[in-house]
């Protein structure tokens, strides 16, 4: 039986990233590629991402997670659903700070001044080519050669490269709307250079302090909001010497306040969450699936 079968749900959303949580610590089940899928097909729940979350496996964490995007694979972060989880578990324990386990180590988040909004630590960024990862070797990762279209006459060239828990990757651009993300997106998400594939950002530089982001997520597709592209797309301004270290980066579904932390180089990540409704999924999407 899948362990997502007659299993309740609650469907949040951080910026308009879809997110559905799953709370599988009486329950514990692994996720397969297959059910993932099924829960986002057309008769399941929309999501961006599904959070998993489990009883603690490490001493000193509240809970460990398992993120998974709508084509099945798993990501190493998401940093909405993680204030999702967060915001959940800050109701039931009634603590102002939490700590999580993913695949991508340990996350802490704190509650924030207003409801519904909390930071999450998304830990230090990895800029070295084979910890993006990269196919090939680069020695800077500031700007990488790649490039889409006509060799002499580029539509996209040298992004920055970035792992911020997910391999990113930056498209420096005057007018982030200005091209067919929808198309370009997942052939770049693909291309061989990402052997893990890669989040593929738009980023427009407006000042100092602000930058403008869209994004074609690697598992997940177009999303209102990717918090670690946020984090990837603030920290590559910063290294390019185009903003300072905090910066407010403007989404689809509105904004994040991102802060690459000086003393300790860790990326720190502030946003509100959204409650939408609670469900249960339908058995009958796994036995379809064959994922029963």
């Amino acid at each position: 039986m899948s362990a997502l079968a007659n299993h309740a749900f609650i469907k949040m959303n951080g910026l308009g990233n879809e997110i559905v949580v799953v709370d599988l610590r009486l329950r514990p089940g692994a996720i397969s590629a297959a059910e993932a899928r099924a829960a986002a097909g057309p008769q399941g729940v929309a999501y961006d991402q599904l959070m998993a979350l489990y009883a603690p496996r490490t001493g000193g964490t509240d809970a460990y997670v398992r993120i998974y995007n709508n084509d099945g694979s798993e990501a190493g972060a998401c940093g909405n659903g993680m204030r999702c989880i967060a915001d959940l578990l800050f109701k039931e324990t009634g603590k102002g700070a939490l700590t999580f386990e993913t695949k991508a180590g340990l996350i802490n988040c704190w509650k924030g001044a207003a409801p519904l909004v909390s930071t999450v630590d998304m830990g230090q960024p990895r800029f070295a080519w084979n910890e993006i990862p990269l196919a090939e070797e680069f020695r800077e990762t500031r700007a990488i050669e790649l490039q889409i279209g006509p060799i002499d006459q580029p539509i996209l060239h040298s992004p920055s490269a970035v792992n911020m828990g997910n391999p990113h990757a930056i498209f420096w651009v005057e007018d982030v709307n200005a091209y067919d993300l929808g198309k370009i997106g997942p052939l770049l998400e693909n291309h061989p250079i990402f052997p893990e594939r890669a989040n593929i950002s738009l980023a427009a530089v407006t000042s100092r302090e602000h930058i403008v982001l869209r994004t074609w997520e690697r598992g997940a597709g177009l999303t209102k909001a990717c918090g670690s592209a946020a984090c990837a797309a603030a920290v590559a301004a910063a290294r390019l010497r185009r903003t300072g270290r905090k910066v407010t980066v403007t989404l689809p579904g509105g904004d994040l306040l991102i802060e690459w932390r000086e003393r300790d180089d860790h990326v720190l990540m502030t946003g509100p969450v959204e409650y939408e409704y609670e469900g249960r999924f339908d058995p009958a999407l796994f036995a379809a699936a064959g994922a029963a």
